[in-house]
Order: structure tokens, then C-alpha cells, then sequence
């Protein structure tokens, strides 16, 4: 690794927060002393991410394992408060967090600060397990879900209670890495936020209603089915509705009103001769 790992994601921070806010930044640091990663570029998608990860993981160098998840994280969460002390480890908004990447040293950690793209725990938890197995290594996987971060702009209200939840996380994933012991290896990922579906603040009563009254409507409907499903079947099921009781009766006064023009047509007499043409002296002088 060429420049500490810290030190790349503080410098790379420095530029605007919301340089790309489809992004997310990924970090890993372990006990052991890890390969060099394929690249150190801090701008990747996540597939070469998760290439570059598995790559770090594939001889399987420690035996535990922690797959941190922070939603709604960004790499700006990384960098100094204040410009003049960047290089502290005060400075660092996960302060935990940078020092115990700062302890792991620059062979044993890697990171990148913008990942294009969604990064899951899951793939990487499936990767260490295969290759731990196929080194006869028992590995242990423990997943860490922190609180999602709340999205907020720079010098707002909700950007304070971004950061006082930045803090709790990062106390609460400070005394984790105090009680760690034996070799261990740490990977912090988050999702983008294009993945998190914006939810308003009247969604979840609304939905609580809908839910109540659905299931109302549900039970309802399973009872009726159950009380009904013993019957016979005459009283189960009406098969004389009005409906057909009124087809039959336009049915029946249209087959009178038929059959009465077919019998008036078939009462008709006409004799054979009605129809021919008179040659005798009558039809000369009707000509004349």
C-alpha cells in the first residue's frame, strides 16, 4: 500500500460531500498482514470492490470476521472537522473508527472512498466462508447493522443529528473493536443512496391503517368462508337468482309473440290458380 489508508480517505474527502451522492465508501483493515490490492484508485465500482476484497481475503488470513453495514454512509463522514488538524486522529468524524485503521497500518488495511454502486455483505460473507473451507480454517462471521445515517445537508438541523448518530455508531463499533481479542478482520460498508427509497414522514400511519384494514377484511372473508363451507349445497349456492327468473319471462313472451306469427303464416290459403295470368274474353276487355 502506498499511502496510509486514512490519509487517502481525509485527502480524497476534502473535495465536496455530495461530489457523488450515488456513492459510498469501503473499508477494510484486519490483524493479519494482507496482499497489495489490485488498485488504490478511490474511485471503483463495486464489482471491482468486490473483486479487490476477495483478492485481500482469498488466503483467508485470520479466523474472525465482521461485516460492519452503515447505511447512508459517505466518505465524507471520514474527513477532518477542521482543515488544520486533518492529520489528528480527533479530527476524524469516526474517530474510532480511523484509529483502529490508523493501528492496523498501511499492509494490513485497505479502503476506497467512493464506490459506484451497491456493496453487500453478503457475497463477501459467502467468498470467506468457501475460501476458509477450502483451507481447512474454521472462520467465524459475525454482521453488524448500525443505525441508518439520517440524509441531510451541510450546516442544517438534520445535519447535527446526522453527526450525533455518526458519533453513537461510532461508539457503539469502538467497543466492539475493544473487546475483539485473537486475529480478526473488519470490513465497514454501506449502501448508496439510490438504493434507499425515500419514505415521507405520513407514510408509515397510512400504511398502518391500510394494513389494519386489509387484515380486517381478510378475516372477515375466512370467516364467512368457514361458516358457509358446511352447508349443503342448495343453501350454499342460489341457483334461481331474479335475474334469471326475469330472462325467462322476456324468454317466454318472445317465443308467444314467435310462435304466434308462425302459426298466423302457416293458416294462410291461397289456391293454385290464385296466381295465374287470365287469357279469357273478361281479361280482352279489361285490356281494352
Amino acid at each position: 500500500m502506498k499511502p496510509s489508508t486514512t490519509a487517502t480517505l481525509l485527502a480524497c474527502t476534502a473535495v465536496h460531500v455530495q461530489a457523488f451522492s450515488d456513492s459510498s465508501p469501503f473499508i477494510l483493515f484486519s490483524t493479519a498482514k494482507l496482499p497489495p490490492a489490485p488498485s488504490d484508485a478511490q474511485l471503483q465500482t463495486s464489482s471491482q470492490v468486490l473483486a479487490a476484497a476477495k483478492s485481500l481475503l482469498a488466503s483467508c488470513p485470520t479466523t474472525r470476521y465482521i461485516l460492519v453495514s452503515q447505511p447512508n454512509m459517505h466518505a465524507a463522514d471520514f474527513r477532518a472537522t477542521d482543515s488544520s488538524n486533518s492529520g489528528t486522529g480527533n479530527s476524524c468524524r469516526m474517530p474510532n473508527l480511523c484509529r483502529a485503521v490508523r493501528a492496523a497500518g498501511e499492509n494490513a488495511s485497505w479502503s476506497v472512498a467512493e464506490v459506484i454502486g451497491q456493496v453487500s455483505g453478503r457475497p463477501l460473507a459467502e467468498y470467506v466462508a468457501q475460501a476458509c473451507e477450502a483451507r481447512g480454517v474454521e472462520a467465524k462471521l459475525d454482521k453488524i447493522e448500525l443505525k441508518h445515517l439520517p440524509a441531510a445537508a451541510e450546516g442544517t438541523k438534520r445535519e447535527r443529528e446526522r453527526r450525533e448518530v455518526l458519533g453513537d455508531n461510532d461508539h457503539e463499533l469502538g467497543q466492539l473493536l475493544e473487546i475483539l481479542d485473537g486475529d480478526y478482520t473488519v470490513m465497514v460498508y454501506s449502501d448508496p443512496n439510490e438504493f434507499k427509497a425515500y419514505q415521507p414522514d405520513f407514510v408509515e400511519p397510512v400504511h398502518t391503517d391500510m394494513k389494519r384494514w386489509s387484515e380486517e377484511l381478510e378475516l372477515a372473508a375466512r370467516q364467512m368462508s368457514n361458516s358457509t363451507s358446511r352447508l349443503p349445497l342448495f343453501e350454499k349456492y342460489q341457483f334461481f337468482t331474479p335475474g334469471i327468473f326475469m330472462s325467462f319471462i322476456v324468454l317466454g313472451v318472445v317465443l308467444s309473440i314467435l310462435g304466434a306469427g308462425l302459426k298466423a303464416l302457416a293458416s294462410l290459403e291461397v289456391s293454385y290458380g290464385a296466381f295465374d295470368k287470365e287469357m279469357g274474353p273478361a281479361a280482352q276487355k279489361k285490356q281494352m
